[in-house]
This record gives C-alpha cells, sequence and structure tokens, in this order.
C-alpha cells in the first residue's frame, strides 16, 4: 500500500537541512508539484507548530507533518524526506528528527487505509529503525515495500 504513495518521485534524501522549517518545505515540494497540496498547506503546518509545538513528531527521529484539509489539502498523498544529519524540531528527547513523512488527505476520513499502513510500519521497531538508518532511496523502498 505505502509503496503506492512513497516511490521515486515523493521519497528525496539529503544530507543537512539548516531548520525545520526548511525541512518541511523541501519535505513538501513533491506534494505541491503535484498538486496534492497548495501553498497555503506548509504555512498552516508551521502555524500549528507555532501555536501548539510540534505535534507530528510521534517518536524519536520520526515526524508526520499534516494539517487540515481544509488548509490547503487538494489529494490524498505522502512524501518522505530522509536526512542524513537530523534536524531540531523543538521535540525534546524526540530531536533530532531524520524520517519526515507529509500527509496530506481531501477530507477526514479517506485516508484511513494510508493511515493504517502507516501505523503499521511506525509501530514495527526493526522496520523504523532500518528506516533510520537507510541512506539510498532503494533502502527505503525496501523498508517501505511489505507496508
Amino acid at each position: 500500500m505505502l509503496n503506492h504513495w512513497l516511490h521515486d518521485g515523493t521519497i528525496q534524501l539529503a544530507d543537512e537541512i539548516s531548520d525545520w522549517q526548511q525541512a518541511l518545505q523541501l519535505c513538501a515540494a513533491p506534494l505541491l508539484k503535484a498538486g496534492v497540496i497548495n501553498s497555503d498547506y506548509v504555512p498552516a503546518i508551521i502555524r500549528g507548530h507555532q501555536q501548539i509545538g510540534p505535534y507530528y513528531v510521534l517518536a524519536p527521529g520520526l515526524a508526520m507533518p499534516h494539517a487540515r484539509p481544509e488548509e490547503g489539502a487538494c489529494e490524498m498523498g505522502l512524501s518522505l524526506l530522509k536526512l542524513r544529519r537530523g534536524v531540531n524540531f523543538g521535540a525534546g528527547e524526540f530531536d533530532p528528527v531524520n524520517v519526515i513523512v507529509m500527509l496530506a488527505a481531501k477530507d477526514s476520513h479517506s485516508h484511513i487505509a494510508m493511515l493504517s499502513s502507516l501505523s503499521e510500519l511506525f509501530s514495527n521497531d526493526r522496520a523504523l529503525e532500518n528506516l533510520h538508518r537507510a541512506i539510498t532511496l532503494e533502502e527505503i523502498k525496501k523498508v517501505i515495500a511489505p507496508f
């Protein structure tokens, strides 16, 4: 299921990013280019972060930034940014983050199956560890393939 959403066109690798805002912009680029989100989406995530903190940092080294459907999501989609050196999101013990999976959903229910697959990946300790260690696109796709 996840390889339908996460593939060569939506997975990116980078060595180092200066800050969490730049990480969000870079992670969003494939979704913006494909029309899955519009230019309002990342600013909405940043506003939420500034208002309530890094609500989307789920575990050590792992973030799943997202905003509400009405805040710029046009379609359903995912993108993944894997950083060689993690970036701090102000998430305390969960920093630095080196795996960022951006989620876009055009409504509140159509993405449930996608979330279920992500949940399986994120709750699989071995797969998540392999994702954190991955340094190539092929390694990332191999980790994602079973989900």
